[in-house]
Order: C-alpha cells, then sequence, then structure tokens
C-alpha cells in the first residue's frame, strides 16, 4: 500500500512505518493511531476512483497488526516469578493435582475441537447460486386492498370496546351480618348460662355463619355483656353472659352490617 502517513515521530508509507516498527527502530509506544485512521478515511472520501477492495483489507489488517502491539505495550508486562512459587507451602501431591486438572482441561477443550471439525466435515458449501433468469421478489403485502378497506380498519381500531360484564345471578349470596347475630345472641345467651363456642355452633351448616358468630362475640365482649375465657391452648372458648338485659346497646354494632 502506497499511504502516506503523516505523524509527530514518522511521515511516509505505511509499509515502511510498520518494516521500522518491526525492526525496533520505531516504538509503536510513540506512534498515534487516530491520526493515521483520520488520514486514511480522508483519502477514501477524497478519492476520485473507487479504491480496490485489496487495499481496504491490507490497511485493516495493517491497523489492526497496530492496534494489538500497543494495546500490549499498554497493559502492565506479566509476572517475572516462577510459577511454582505460588505454590510454596503446598503438598507436592496438591501440586502434581492442579497440574493435572490443568492437563485435563485442555484434554477436553482438544476433544471439543475435534467434535466441531468431525461435524464441519459433513458439511458442504453450495457450489452454484441462483439462476440469473430467477428474480427473488417479496409478496405485495398490500395486494387488493383498497383504500377503503384501510378506513374501515382504522375505524375499527378506533372503535370504543365494550366492557365484557360478568354475570353473577346465578350466584347465591348468604346474607348473614354481625349486627343481626348480635341482637339473636343477645336474646338467646342471657338464659343459656355457660357454653361453649363449639356448642354454640353446632348447628349452623356454613363456614361464614360461624365466622360471623365469632365476630358477634367479640363485639359483645367489646361492649362488656359475655365474657370469653380457653382454658388452653387450642382448647375450646368458653362463653359467660356477664350483663343484665337492661344494660344492652348496640350503637356500634351497624359498622359491621353487609
Amino acid at each position: 500500500m502506497t499511504f502516506v502517513v503523516t505523524t509527530p515521530s514518522f511521515n511516509g508509507p505505511l509499509d515502511l512505518l510498520m518494516q521500522m516498527i518491526a525492526n525496533h527502530d520505531l516504538d509503536v509506544w510513540d506512534v498515534p493511531l487516530a491520526p493515521i485512521v483520520d488520514s486514511f478515511v480522508a483519502v477514501m472520501l477524497e478519492a476520485t476512483t473507487k479504491l480496490e477492495m485489496n487495499e481496504l483489507s491490507e490497511f485493516l489488517l495493517i491497523a489492526a497488526v497496530l492496534v494489538d502491539m500497543k494495546s500490549q505495550r499498554l497493559l502492565p508486562g506479566p509476572d517475572e516469578r516462577d510459577l511454582d512459587e505460588e505454590f510454596i507451602g503446598w503438598e507436592e501431591r496438591d501440586v502434581l493435582l492442579a497440574r493435572l486438572l490443568e492437563l485435563r482441561t485442555y484434554a477436553s477443550l482438544a476433544d471439543s475441537f475435534v467434535s466441531l471439525f468431525e461435524r464441519a466435515g459433513l458439511a458442504l458449501p453450495r457450489a452454484v447460486g441462483v439462476d440469473d433468469g430467477v428474480v427473488v421478489a417479496p409478496p405485495d403485502l398490500l395486494a387488493g386492498v383498497t383504500s377503503s378497506d384501510v378506513a374501515a380498519a382504522y375505524g375499527r381500531a378506533l372503535a370504543e370496546r365494550s366492557v365484557p360484564a360478568v354475570r353473577l345471578h346465578h350466584v347465591t349470596v348468604d346474607a348473614v351480618t354481625v349486627a343481626e347475630t348480635v341482637a339473636e345472641l343477645s336474646r338467646r345467651l342471657p338464659f343459656v348460662g355457660r357454653l361453649s363456642f363449639r356448642e354454640l355452633t353446632a348447628d349452623l351448616l356454613t363456614r361464614i355463619e360461624v365466622i360471623v358468630h365469632f365476630l358477634a362475640l367479640l363485639e359483645l365482649c367489646k361492649l362488656g355483656h359475655v365474657e370469653l375465657g380457653q382454658g388452653g391452648t387450642f382448647a375450646d372458648v368458653q362463653i359467660r353472659w356477664i350483663s343484665s338485659l337492661d344494660d344492652l346497646t348496640f350503637e356500634k354494632v351497624d359498622a359491621y352490617e353487609g
């Protein structure tokens, strides 16, 4: 390549620059790479004739070699210590085991490459291409589509869609409220005396009724009408009416209703 480069430390053909760097007559550390690339790009833009592909590839090869050489100079140098010094204090058996594992790694990698080469050998490259008379054209996705079709599709896209409604007419909801249960227990418990929660809910059929009765007992306990006790862990909850009928008040029970 007859491309001429100009840098603070060298002025001349690019081939001569590579030869001087290879012969250690010029340190690649002193050669900036950015001006070389900028000059080549400028030559490409100003060229009146089309550059040959081999000239472009040759410049890319030389530029890659320069980048590799300079990156090696920028990186820290190799450690000059003996590798065996890293194993100071190790048993000889451990050293041999470590080296054996390294050898197995390389052997496994070699086997992988052999397998890749064998599979690549089964592939045959295509020797001929498509005939000159064959024209491959993509399908016309808008064939047969008129402006009316486009307008109709636009209208369907902007049309307001109805919100799907979930019909619940077949679902039966048991109307059980805490307020009604409190009133019912206030009429029943004063004449029962002491009983357990299990006995109180023995005749109930659904879980929601049991839950509502428990909340009603908590409300009566908060109002000071009943006393709740439990003899032990997981034992039956004992219920005892401690208030008179004249003290009944349910001003705050309505908050549970519904």
